[in-house]
């Protein structure tokens, strides 16, 4: 009976280790244009959740409002000053359900990218301005933020009035004081595109001095954006776009979700684009559908991430994309709060001291950050 147990003990340790280095095997190796592997520092996240004790004065309402008091998801990030400055979407009580609420956008600065130190109002806000009908009452949503070379940080964000969702531009020199430039496809082909649901943009950006900031390629601005495909635009002046189209007038689809994989119902684009020696780096939010028609190693609706590479000298042409996703939910606090299917929705990318910085969304609740060391690479996810 006792070697009976001890056969069944060697067999279960056996089973286990083989499936843990099927695990191990199974996993796809990041060719040499992808970036990572990113890990999750120890012990750190989330490191924004939400505070019901921030309090701003609204000037919709005039009241004080708890403005990050529900949720704090999906971040945007950036260098400045040897710091990173994180610029994350934060929700009041104020409604029921995700986009039911308002929206507003936060500031928090960090000297090693891993502690945040929170502003205790936000930074971008539904106002009585000159985009109030694109903005009130659903809010500003989803930021991706990147500097041009002079100084000048570009925000692309979601205008959502409970109507219509529109990609937007803002800027600023300090990432205080925001001017808001509004729908960036308004005067594009005489308006066409203006009042069709448009968001997430990637701009293109390039690493330069140690750090990121914003390129042009052919002699304009370029970024890629979409949710429900990738797309892309082209821009002089970073806030009036001028979206890629076909010979009959539609938009000109890049990469699409792809049946029975982690992307199969969305590939909605992430943190700013990036040059490389390979191409062009996209990452972006796949989302996964049920069934036959999505991938059953990740759950029903799950948000993971993916990358892509498309040509530097043919920025439309798509070269290459991951099939398996490279950052997946994991952590129980990204698969808990508004979307519990689970989320890693990325959003902000920032070089730093020599490392990657990715910040992300997690089940639309908190923000959380993960890091890659080119010195230390690690070629599995």
């Amino acid at each position: 009976m006792q070697t009976n147990k001890l056969i069944i003990k060697a067999l279960v340790v056996f089973l286990v280790i083989a499936g843990n280095l099927h695990g191990q095997t199974s996993q796809s190796k990041l060719p040499a244009w992808a970036l990572g592997s990113f890990v999750r520092p120890s012990g750190v996240n989330p490191i924004i959740l939400p505070n019901s004790e921030s309090r701003f004065t609204d000037p919709m309402s005039g009241k004080s409002l708890d403005w990050e008091s529900n949720d704090t998801f999906n971040p945007a990030a950036v260098a400045k000053d040897g710091k990173i400055y994180v610029l994350y979407r934060a929700e009041d009580k104020s409604g029921e359900g995700i986009g039911g609420r308002t929206s507003r956008i936060g500031l928090a600065e960090s000297t090693d990218g891993l502690k945040v130190k929170r502003n205790s109002e936000p930074v971008v806000f539904p106002a009585n301005d000159n985009q109030k009908e694109f903005e009130w009452r659903g809010g500003c949503e989803d930021p991706r933020v990147a500097v041009t070379e002079n100084g000048t940080y570009l925000m692309l964000y979601t205008q959502w009035n409970n109507k219509v969702p529109r990609l937007a531009a803002a800027t600023s020199k300090d990432l205080i004081h925001w001017k808001k430039s509004g729908p960036v496809f308004r005067e594009a082909y005489q308006g066409k595109f203006f009042n069709m649901a448009t968001k997430s943009a990637s701009v293109l950006t390039k690493v330069k001095k140690g750090k990121l900031v914003i390129a042009k390629i052919n002699g304009a601005y370029w970024m890629y954006w979409g949710e429900a495909n990738v797309y892309a635009a082209t821009s002089t002046d970073l806030v009036n776009w001028k979206p890629l189209v076909e010979s009959n007038g539609e938009l000109k689809i890049l990469m699409s979700p792809r049946k029975g994989y982690f992307d199969s119902q969305l590939t909605e684009c992430g943190p700013p684009s990036i040059i490389t020696s390979k191409g062009i780096l996209l990452m972006y939010n796949g989302k996964n559908l049920p069934g036959s028609d999505g991938d059953a190693n990740y759950t029903v609706g799950a948000y993971c991430a993916g990358q892509a590479l498309f040509s530097l000298k043919n920025p439309e042409k798509l070269v290459s994309r991951l099939d398996k996703p490279f950052f997946v939910p994991t952590e129980s606090f990204e698969k808990s709060g508004q979307y519990p299917a689970g989320t890693v929705f990325i959003e902000g990318l920032v070089f730093f001291k020599k490392k990657w910085f990715l910040y992300y969304g997690c089940a639309d609740s908190r923000v959380a950050v993960a890091v890659y060391d080119p010195a230390k690479p690690l070629r599995k996810d």
